[in-house]
Protein backbone atom coordinates (compact mmCIF):
# COMPACT_ATOMS: atom_id res chain seq x y z
CA UNK A 1 0.00 0.00 0.00
CA UNK A 2 1.48 3.20 -0.66
CA UNK A 3 1.25 6.28 1.70
CA UNK A 4 2.25 9.62 1.02
CA UNK A 5 2.51 12.00 4.24
CA UNK A 6 3.44 15.85 4.40
CA UNK A 7 5.44 16.85 6.86
CA UNK A 8 6.41 21.23 8.23
CA UNK A 9 6.27 23.76 9.69
CA UNK A 10 2.01 25.07 10.26
CA UNK A 11 2.93 28.33 10.24
CA UNK A 12 5.60 30.93 8.14
CA UNK A 13 6.13 34.71 7.98
CA UNK A 14 5.33 36.65 5.35
CA UNK A 15 8.88 37.29 2.48
CA UNK A 16 10.05 33.41 4.26
CA UNK A 17 10.21 30.67 2.41
CA UNK A 18 7.69 27.42 2.67
CA UNK A 19 9.15 24.14 3.18
CA UNK A 20 7.48 20.88 3.12
CA UNK A 21 8.39 17.69 2.84
CA UNK A 22 6.16 14.38 1.33
CA UNK A 23 7.40 10.69 2.70
CA UNK A 24 6.64 8.32 0.39
CA UNK A 25 6.21 4.67 2.09
CA UNK A 26 5.37 1.43 -0.50
CA UNK A 27 7.00 2.31 -3.24
CA UNK A 28 10.01 3.85 -4.52
CA UNK A 29 10.16 7.77 -6.16
CA UNK A 30 12.87 6.63 -9.00
CA UNK A 31 10.34 4.13 -10.18
CA UNK A 32 9.21 5.05 -13.71
CA UNK A 33 5.96 4.94 -14.30
CA UNK A 34 4.95 7.36 -11.88
CA UNK A 35 5.71 11.76 -11.37
CA UNK A 36 5.36 12.99 -7.85
CA UNK A 37 3.43 16.49 -7.95
CA UNK A 38 2.61 19.10 -5.07
CA UNK A 39 -0.96 21.01 -5.33
CA UNK A 40 -2.55 23.22 -2.77
CA UNK A 41 -6.13 24.70 -1.83
CA UNK A 42 -6.30 28.26 -0.68
CA UNK A 43 -9.65 28.75 1.68
CA UNK A 44 -12.52 28.47 -0.38
CA UNK A 45 -11.03 28.14 -3.86
CA UNK A 46 -10.22 25.51 -6.11
CA UNK A 47 -6.84 23.00 -5.98
CA UNK A 48 -3.70 24.63 -7.67
CA UNK A 49 -1.21 22.57 -9.05
CA UNK A 50 2.10 23.95 -8.01
CA UNK A 51 4.81 21.60 -9.81
CA UNK A 52 6.40 17.67 -10.03
CA UNK A 53 9.44 15.95 -10.17
CA UNK A 54 10.13 12.93 -12.35
CA UNK A 55 11.70 9.57 -10.97
CA UNK A 56 15.26 11.06 -12.67
CA UNK A 57 14.80 14.44 -11.18
CA UNK A 58 13.50 16.02 -13.42
CA UNK A 59 11.11 19.18 -12.46
CA UNK A 60 8.10 21.35 -13.87
CA UNK A 61 6.20 24.05 -12.25
CA UNK A 62 3.25 26.11 -12.67
CA UNK A 63 3.88 29.44 -14.74
CA UNK A 64 2.00 31.00 -11.69
CA UNK A 65 4.73 29.81 -9.10
CA UNK A 66 7.83 29.07 -10.94
CA UNK A 67 9.62 32.57 -10.11
CA UNK A 68 9.30 30.92 -6.39
CA UNK A 69 8.72 27.03 -6.41
CA UNK A 70 11.53 24.70 -6.09
CA UNK A 71 10.82 21.09 -5.67
CA UNK A 72 13.91 18.52 -5.18
CA UNK A 73 14.16 14.52 -4.06
CA UNK A 74 16.32 12.66 -1.51
CA UNK A 75 16.25 9.37 -3.20
CA UNK A 76 17.81 7.87 0.07
CA UNK A 77 15.13 8.58 2.14
CA UNK A 78 12.64 8.60 -0.65
CA UNK A 79 10.87 12.47 -0.11
CA UNK A 80 10.83 14.71 -2.28
CA UNK A 81 10.61 18.36 -0.61
CA UNK A 82 8.37 21.69 -2.18
CA UNK A 83 10.20 24.99 -1.39
CA UNK A 84 8.04 28.30 -2.20
CA UNK A 85 10.31 31.86 -1.89
CA UNK A 86 9.01 35.21 -0.70
CA UNK A 87 5.37 34.18 0.59
CA UNK A 88 2.97 35.97 1.39
CA UNK A 89 -0.67 35.36 2.71
CA UNK A 90 -2.37 34.70 -0.58
CA UNK A 91 0.08 31.20 0.12
CA UNK A 92 -2.22 30.39 2.88
CA UNK A 93 -3.93 27.01 1.60
CA UNK A 94 -4.15 22.96 2.55
CA UNK A 95 -0.61 21.66 0.43
CA UNK A 96 -1.16 18.22 -1.10
CA UNK A 97 1.44 15.60 -2.07
CA UNK A 98 0.45 13.51 -4.31
CA UNK A 99 1.69 10.85 -6.73
CA UNK A 100 0.91 10.56 -10.93
CA UNK A 101 0.62 7.84 -13.18
CA UNK A 102 2.29 9.07 -15.95
CA UNK A 103 0.85 7.31 -19.37
CA UNK A 104 -2.36 8.83 -18.07
CA UNK A 105 -1.61 11.90 -16.42
CA UNK A 106 -3.82 10.77 -13.37
CA UNK A 107 -3.43 11.28 -9.76
CA UNK A 108 -3.72 7.33 -8.03
CA UNK A 109 -2.62 8.37 -4.42
CA UNK A 110 -2.26 11.51 -2.17
CA UNK A 111 -1.21 12.77 1.22
CA UNK A 112 -3.74 13.77 3.53
CA UNK A 113 -2.64 17.40 3.01
CA UNK A 114 -1.02 20.15 5.64
CA UNK A 115 -2.23 23.27 6.29
CA UNK A 116 0.11 26.11 5.81
CA UNK A 117 -0.57 29.81 6.98
CA UNK A 118 1.36 32.90 6.25
CA UNK A 119 0.97 35.48 8.80
CA UNK A 120 3.17 37.41 10.76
Amino acid sequence: QVQLQESGPGLVKPSQTLSLTCTVSGGSITTDTYLWSWIRQPPGKGLEWIGYISYIGITYYSPSLKSRTSISRDTSKNQFTLQLSSVTPEDTAVYYCGRVLRTVAAYDYWGQGTQVTVSS
